[in-house]
């Protein structure tokens, strides 16, 4: 990992870079690929926040983050959320900071909105996120998503994670 991390926005310039972000086959039962976050940003433009992960030039992840949704889906706005809807470093550059990063900037994007907490769900089992999540300080919940395990991180001002 180098100290030219930053995110970009998807544009018609570097999506065949996004769309080429792939993880590990292992892993792939773990997380929808890139080209489905991406057409799930398409039909919700005013929530999702796709974003391309560069070390320098280099892809090396996509991540996609959401805000202000009713989590509950209940109509009713009492438990509005946001947080990290997809992570996906690839293959090839996994351990190395990336995926630390990520969680980092869509903190930071939270708290930059008045948020407080980030909300995530990973997928449960030993081949699971979970220890990564946990390592960052998220705490599990106790409720699920679907079938996922729903995490939550409180962030203080002016923290990193």
């Amino acid at each position: 990992m180098t100290t030219a991390l930053r995110l970009e926005q998807i544009t018609p310039e570097n999506l065949d870079a996004a769309l080429g972000v792939k993880v590990r086959p292992d892993q792939e039962h773990l997380v929808a690929p890139v080209v489905k976050s991406l057409a799930e940003a398409y039909v919700h433009p005013g929530v999702a926040w796709p974003r391309l992960i560069l070390d320098g030039d280099r892809a090396v992840g996509f991540l996609m983050a959401f805000f202000d949704i009713d989590f509950a889906g209940d109509g009713t706005g009492e438990d509005i959320r946001s947080g990290l809807w997809r992570l996906n470093i690839a293959a090839g550059e996994q351990g190395r900071g990336y995926g630390r990063f990520a969680v980092g900037a869509v903190a930071a994007e939270i708290r930059r909105r008045g948020g407080t907490r980030l909300t995530v769900t990973w997928e449960p089992g030993d081949d699971g996120p979970e220890l990564f999540y946990l390592g960052l300080g998220f705490r599990a919940t106790g409720e699920t998503s679907g079938d996922q395990t729903v995490g939550e991180l409180e962030l203080e001002p002016g923290g990193v994670v």
